[in-house]
C-alpha cells in the first residue's frame, strides 16, 4: 500500500528538545504521525503521514465504550557513525495481530505495519535522541470508531503510529527494584485477554500499583488468576530467576505476555551456556529456593525498560533479598549485550537489528 506524505507547515513543527537528559518517558511527540484507516467492506484505505495531530472522536464511538484497543511498543535507536536501526519490528507486527484476533479486529499487513514505521521514522530522525540509554520510542495503536451503542466488533477503525524521544524508563535507571507479590488482585485468567496488548489490562493493575507503590515497593508481580500460586508476569515486564547455570521463567499459556525482549533474553542466556526453562513457577518454591540462596538473580525484561534488576521480592509478610541485593552479573551482561545489539556497539550475530537507509 502506498503511503501518502503529507506536508509539514512551518507553524506545525514543534521545539526540539535540547536536553537529552531530561527526555523522561512518553511526554514529548514527534512533528508527525502515521495514520491508516479500515473500513467494513474496503479494507485499509488512505494511508498517510501527517501532522501530529489529536483526533476527533464521536462520543458514541466504540472504542469509548468496549475497549476495542490495541498498541505495541518497539524503539529505534542511534548508532554512534549517526545511523538509525529498528530492533525486531516484524515480532511487533506478528504480535501487534495476535492481539488483533483476540479483539476481533481487523490484522494489518505486516508490510505495512514495518515499512509504514520505517518511513515515519526516516522522516522524523532528527528525533532520534543518540545519548547513552536514550532511544525513540514507537507506540503503533489501533482502536475502534464506529460510534455507535452496541457490543459488537467495529465497522471502522484507525490504526495509528505516534513516536516519543525517551530517556531510560525508571527515573532512578539500571539500578534494582523492589517487588511486590499481588496474592488479592489478579490481572489475567486463561482464556482471558492477558496475551494480548490491550489496553484494559493495564487499566486493570492500576490499583494493584497503587497500593503497592504506597507500601515502598516499585512494582507489582502477578500471580495466576486461578490458583493464586504461580508466578506470572510484573505489570510492564516478564520475568526471570537466574540459578546456578539455568534461567527459570513462566511460560507462554495464554495469560501472559509473549514479549519481544523475553524472547531475546530466552535465546541470548542460552547463547552464554545456561540452560532456559519455560515452566510453572510456584511462589511458595520461589520463595524456599531465595531463602536458601538459590537463587542467584531476578530481573525483568521489556521494551520500555529493557532489563530490570530485582533486588527485592516481598511475598504475604516476608521481603527476601534477591543474591546481594545489588545487579547480578548475568543481569549485567544480558544487559549490556542486548543493548550493544540494539546500539550497534555488539555485532548482531542473531539478525534481530533492521538498519534504516
Amino acid at each position: 500500500m502506498k503511503i501518502q506524505v503529507l506536508p509539514l507547515p512551518e507553524d506545525r513543527k514543534k521545539p526540539r528538545y535540547t536536553d537529552e537528559s531530561q527526555l523522561g518517558f512518553g511526554r514529548l511527540f514527534t512533528d508527525r504521525m502515521l495514520l491508516v484507516e479500515w473500513k467494513a467492506g474496503q479494507g485499509w484505505v488512505d494511508a498517510r503521514i501527517q501532522p501530529y495531530a489529536p483526533f476527533s472522536l464521536d462520543p458514541a464511538c466504540l472504542v469509548l465504550h468496549y475497549a476495542q484497543e490495541i498498541f505495541e511498543g518497539l524503539k529505534a535507536y542511534r548508532w554512534q557513525d549517526g545511523s538509525i536501526a529498528l530492533f525486531r519490528p516484524e515480532m511487533n507486527a506478528r504480535r501487534f495481530n495476535l492481539s488483533a484476533t483476540r479483539l476481533c479486529m481487523p490484522e494489518v499487513p505486516e508490510d505495512l505495519f514495518v515499512s509504514g514505521i520505517e518511513q515515519l521514522v526516516s522522516l522524523e530522525r532528527d528525533w532520534v535522541p543518540g545519548s547513552e540509554g536514550t532511544s525513540l520510542y514507537i507506540r503503533p495503536t489501533m482502536i475502534a470508531v464506529e460510534p455507535v451503542l452496541g457490543v459488537k466488533p467495529s465497522d471502522h477503525y484507525y490504526f495509528y503510529v505516534i513516536m516519543s524521544p525517551v530517556g531510560a524508563y525508571y527515573a532512578a535507571g539500571f539500578n534494582p527494584v523492589k517487588i511486590m507479590v499481588e496474592d488479592t488482585y489478579v490481572r489475567a485468567v486463561p482464556g482471558g485477554t492477558g496475551e494480548a496488548k490491550t489496553g484494559g489490562n493495564y487499566a486493570s493493575s492500576l490499583k494493584a500499583g497503587l497500593e503497592a507503590k504506597k507500601k515502598g515497593f516499585d512494582q507489582v508481580l502477578w500471580l495466576d488468576g486461578v490458583h493464586k500460586r504461580y508466578i506470572e508476569e510484573v505489570g510492564a515486564m516478564n520475568m526471570f530467576f537466574a540459578y546456578a547455570d539455568k534461567v527459570v521463567t513462566a511460560p507462554l499459556a495464554g495469560s501472559i505476555l509473549n514479549g519481544i525482549t523475553r524472547d531475546s533474553v530466552l535465546k541470548l542466556a542460552g547463547s552464554l551456556g545456561f540452560s532456559v526453562e519455560e515452566r510453572p513457577i510456584d511462589v511458595n518454591d520461589l520463595m524456599a529456593d531465595l531463602r536458601a540462596g538459590k537463587v542467584k538473580e531476578a530481573f525483568g525484561s521489556g521494551t520500555a525498560a529493557v532489563i530490570t534488576p530485582v533486588g527485592a521480592l516481598c511475598y504475604k509478610d516476608e521481603c527476601l533479598q534477591v543474591g546481594d541485593g545489588g545487579v547480578g552479573s548475568l543481569t549485567q551482561k544480558l544487559y549490556d549485550t542486548l543493548t550493544g545489539i540494539q546500539y550497534g556497539r555488539i555485532a548482531d550475530t542473531f539478525g534481530w537489528v533492521r538498519k534504516l537507509a
